[in-house]
């Protein structure tokens, strides 16, 4: 794995390696993009876009339980399916699933 990721940050990948697959995962937030929608390379089955992370201000839950605004890092995620392959509320509990994952992320896991 470490070969082939380095070949791909050097931009030499061999044919092999970016043929046959499935699902894509794209990063337009590297270069400061809040938003976009990827497109599907078929015969992929999806692509999931990941963008920048910015501060916002959002709704959040005090420690009374009371709505308030705070600022937050927040980053948007956009799902790209093709809907022959994938059921859209499947498609929607992964989107909610890996947010969870996200806004729980523990860092010393790793």
């Amino acid at each position: 794995v470490t070969d082939i990721a380095q070949r791909a940050r050097d931009k030499k990948p061999l044919p092999d390696e970016v043929q046959g697959g499935t699902f894509t995962i794209t990063n337009p937030g590297g270069y400061g993009t809040f938003h976009g929608i990827p497109v599907i390379s078929q015969p992929q089955a999806a692509i999931l876009g990941t963008y920048a992370v910015v501060k916002r201000p959002w709704v959040v839950q005090d420690e009374m339980g009371q709505d308030v605004i705070a600022i937050r890092p927040i980053m948007n995620l956009t799902l790209t399916y093709d809907h022959r392959l994938v059921d859209g509320a499947l498609a929607g509990r992964f989107l909610r699933d890996l947010r969870k994952r996200l806004q729980t992320w523990d860092e010393s896991a790793y």
